[in-house]
């Protein structure tokens, strides 16, 4: 399942009207450097995609800090940038690609096929001496109609399930300070879903932003069962996105990611947390 497309694809494509470009660039501890980068420069024709204000919904007591958007808000948002199904949607950051997966898994969840993470940062682009421009696109609004695909998708229950009677495996994307409950900078709670097994979201992407083969993402993930239901988290259901992706190039099929992620199963009391920490009461 191919979901990247490289810089030399999207030169050669870059004019043309199908072809819509996001730009996803944004950085967790400064929330408002994205889009004033975006406007300093981007790959001609890129509408900016803000994680907090169009990639996510709002955020409640439980969800996550970064929740799943409605299918309204998804119908705005990818409406105003011009996409509907006859759209080839490529999208793009500087974040070793954890921004721009999240656009493309939301993409993907709300029924849009036709949408690829740009294998490369946006850095590397500029490296090369590609066109940038500090041009402002005019986009004409087209009718997005979201069609969620729970195939995609765990709800809380279902990771309830999991953790349960492992009726699927959990898979930690985050670092392994924080999956082992040794650190915890952003989360009121230390600590991992208990059972879940640890894959570090950055081990799939190389220097420059570029994704590692199918080949090398399969030997990341080599000791799962292709046919085992996998659930995916994070911290907020963004960094999850690229070990999403990754395990989708690897050839496995049922993905799914958990949205609101650790920040929403600490959200309910009562729930269970595993940490490596022998001191830890959690």
């Amino acid at each position: 399942m191919a979901s990247l497309v490289s810089h030399e694809w999207l030169l050669t494509h870059l004019s043309e009207e199908n072809i819509r470009i996001l730009d996803c660039r944004f950085w967790l501890g400064d929330p408002s450097k994205g889009a004033a980068v975006y406007r300093d420069d981007h790959i001609p024709g890129a509408v900016y995609m803000d994680l907090e204000r169009d990639l996510s919904g709002p955020v409640a007591e439980h969800g996550g800090r970064h929740p799943l958007p409605s299918a309204a808000q998804a119908a705005e948002v990818f409406g105003r940038a011009g996409i509907d199904e006859t759209v080839t949607v490529v999208v793009y950051d500087d974040q070793h690609g954890a921004m721009a997966a999240r656009c493309w898994w939301l993409l993907r969840y709300f029924g849009h096929e036709r949408v690829y993470v740009l294998d490369g940062n946006y850095s590397e682009w500029k490296k090369k001496g590609y066109p940038v421009t500090d041009t402002i696109p005019a986009v004409s609004p087209r009718r997005f109609q979201p069609q969620p695909d729970r195939s995609w998708l765990a709800t809380v229950d279902e990771v309830r399930a999991a953790v349960r009677d492992r009726s699927a495996v959990l898979i930690d994307s985050r670092e392994w300070k924080r999956y082992a409950g040794l650190e915890e900078p952003i989360d009121r709670r230390p600590g991992r879903i208990p059972g879940a097994v640890h894959r570090f979201w950055k081990d799939g992407v190389a220097e420059g932003g570029y994704w590692k083969s199918a080949a090398d993402q399969a030997a990341r993930f080599a000791d799962l069962d292709r046919e085992a239901p996998l659930i995916v988290y994070c911290g907020s259901g963004v960094t999850a996105c690229p070990n999403v992706l990754a395990l989708k190039e690897a050839g496995y099929r049922n993905v799914r990611l958990y949205v609101g992620s650790f920040s929403d199963w600490i959200s309910y009391p009562d729930h269970p947390v595993e940490t490596d920490d022998p001191s830890s009461s959690a």
